[in-house]
């Protein structure tokens, strides 16, 4: 009778045990859903917290096999996402109003620059700019057709200063006429160029201030975060587990307390850009996508969104109003 018992007993342990292995393996064996991810440029450190996603597992633990794809002059994410090549990408706010006013059925989930990185470079010794007025006889980089010269036409318009009152130049990637002094204000992004030239200035000898349009009443919105209202209707569940997923990793990413590893992934990812250049990009990209204490990251700014749309339409790089606002699907409050 005891044998009897035990053997039963045995047999339930063996059992239970095989359908916990079974389980296990079940689990295991499920497949990571695969979706493309397209950046607007290369991996920089402008892109610090996807890069942090791809690097620390962030996708995969939320069941996701994400293909992290670098950006750059030749790679449109909107024309990706358009034809099925990518499920999310990475967008400036006047390439997705131009795209909406095309009929594109492109939808913004995150914000993630809440500042334009778009700065002016000058020497506050040379060219003293106490107020917007003082933009007036000076020499001002632009370049034509990019979003520099959208955002410096809206800065004349907004102080009522026409051209006639001041010399716009167009600039290439070349700083040389900005060194020798030909240029008063140079563009170029404050998270990026800005301590690379910087340390260039500092180096001569030379003190250099930042323009900040943003604190000049001028809100153009940089890059977002972006999919179509197909993925949204079809696969909300595969957009939420991707929004947090990346979201979380941006926020990781700017963690003061997670700066040397965040130095370490861009290092990683990135082998041009010198250790000591990375260090200072860190802080500049932080304050332009966290500007205040508690804020949460990816927050979309409705009313930046809009004063995009009025300096496009004030500018006719669109016929007519696409009402942008319709388009924010934000997944952070």
């Amino acid at each position: 009778m005891m044998l009897r018992q035990l053997k039963i007993t045995v047999a339930l342990i063996f059992v239970l045990l095989l359908i916990f292995a079974l389980s296990a393996c079940s689990e295991k064996e499920q497949p990571l859903e695969e979706v493309n991810y397209r950046l607007k440029w290369l991996f920089n450190i402008s892109v610090v917290g996807d890069l942090w996603a791809d690097a620390h597992g962030h996708f995969e633990r939320n069941g996701l096999k994400v293909t992290v794809k670098p950006g750059g002059p030749e790679k449109d994410a909107i024309k990706e996402l358009e034809i099925g090549h990518a499920q999310f990408g990475v967008a400036s706010a006047d390439q997705v109003i131009r795209a909406v006013a095309k009929g594109s059925p492109i939808v913004v989930l995150a914000q993630l620059f809440q500042i334009n990185p778009l700065h002016w470079i000058y020497r506050p010794d040379r060219s003293a700019l106490k107020t917007p007025q003082d933009l007036k006889g000076k020499i001002i980089g632009v370049t034509y057709g990019g979003n520099d010269e959208t955002i410096m036409r809206a800065l004349l318009a907004k102080y009522n200063i026409t051209e006639n009152e001041v010399k716009l130049f167009s600039v290439r990637y070349d700083y040389t006429p900005f060194f020798k002094g030909e240029v008063d204000l140079w563009p170029l992004y404050r998270n990026a160029q800005a301590p690379i030239i910087g340390a260039k200035l500092r180096k001569a000898g030379e003190k250099f201030d930042l323009m900040n349009p943003s604190q000049l009443g001028i809100q153009f919105v940089a890059n977002s975060v972006v999919t179509t209202t197909k993925m949204l209707e079809e696969r909300p569940e595969t957009v939420k587990r991707f929004i947090q997923s990346l979201l979380q990793s941006w926020t990781e990413a700017l963690d003061p307390e997670n700066k040397e590893k965040a130095i370490e992934t861009v290092l990683k990812y990135n082998l041009e850009t010198p250790e000591e250049i990375v260090r200072q990009q860190l802080p500049a990209t932080r304050i332009l996508m966290l500007p205040s204490a508690g804020f949460p990251f990816g927050q979309i700014d409705v009313a930046a969104w809009k004063q995009t749309e009025e300096i496009m339409l004030a500018q006719k790089l669109i016929d007519n109003p696409v009402h942008i606002e319709s388009r924010l699907k934000p997944l952070v409050e």
